[in-house]
């Protein structure tokens, strides 16, 4: 969830050249260069982290499910060390719940989160613009920022956010409620983008210094609530780093 946010008075690199985006939406199987992550029936592959939750995610009907669960958990893909990329799937929550995806994800070592990411976060239809289509920052000793459905954000080199508001961004309307949605989550350097049925919800770009970013790491699906249900299926994935 979302944690403090500053909002900065610096001008920030390179803003100018953001302008929205509608990406169309192919077929799985006919994309060039991406790779199923997800043979349809096992969990090969992935590894559920904690181990102790591993009776709440599943192979199913052609999905992976996420639920139930006594506590938070994540469906981790055995490919641990990845930079830049993009992540394509279908999710559907068909009751009320949070859910999502981490990037680049590590352990934490100061103790406070489970891992840190940056990660690009979804839900039901109504709960609310920081998490249906937001980016999270699980980033303990640095600012997490706030980047809602809508944001555009920019972190100069002293972690001071820079956020304006994307022309004809995703809204609720867009999502179709308790149904399949598409998911496309671009990672390219500083940049990250998160797309939801074709339509950009948000995006960041971070100048810090590059020891204080995350440079690659895991890619981890989200059970987000106890007793919650979440499915994805379609995944495929192109690695350029």
């Amino acid at each position: 969830m979302k944690m403090q946010s500053h909002f900065g008075r610096s001008a920030c690199i390179g803003i100018a050249c953001l302008a929205p985006m509608h990406v169309a939406a192919e077929q799985p199987g006919t994309e060039r260069g991406f790779v199923s992550m997800f043979d349809g029936s096992t969990l090969s592959g992935w590894t559920v982290m904690p181990a102790v939750a591993r009776e709440a995610w599943r192979a199913e009907n052609g999905m992976i499910i996420g639920e139930g669960g006594e506590r938070r958990s994540y469906l981790t893909y055995d490919q641990t060390e990845i930079a830049d990329f993009e992540l394509k799937l279908r999710y559907r929550i068909p009751r009320e719940g949070n859910s999502g995806v981490n990037i680049r994800a590590r352990p934490d070592e100061t103790g406070r989160r489970d891992f840190q990411s940056y990660h690009a976060d979804f839900g039901h239809v109504g709960i609310g613009k920081n998490v249906l289509g937001a980016w999270d920052f699980h980033t303990p000793g640095r600012i997490e920022h706030r980047c809602f459905r809508g944001d555009r954000l920019v972190i100069d080199e002293n972690d001071e956010p820079t956020i304006t508001t994307i022309d004809n961004a995703l809204t609720p309307d867009d999502v179709r409620k308790g149904d399949w949605n598409d998911v496309h989550v671009i990672a390219n350097g500083n940049h990250f983008q998160l797309f939801i049925n074709g339509i950009l919800a948000s995006e960041f770009i971070e100048n810090l210094p590059q020891p204080r970013r995350l440079d690659r790491g895991m890619i981890q699906l989200q059970l987000h609530d106890p007793g919650m249900l979440v499915q994805f299926k379609d995944l495929r994935l192109k690695v350029s780093r």
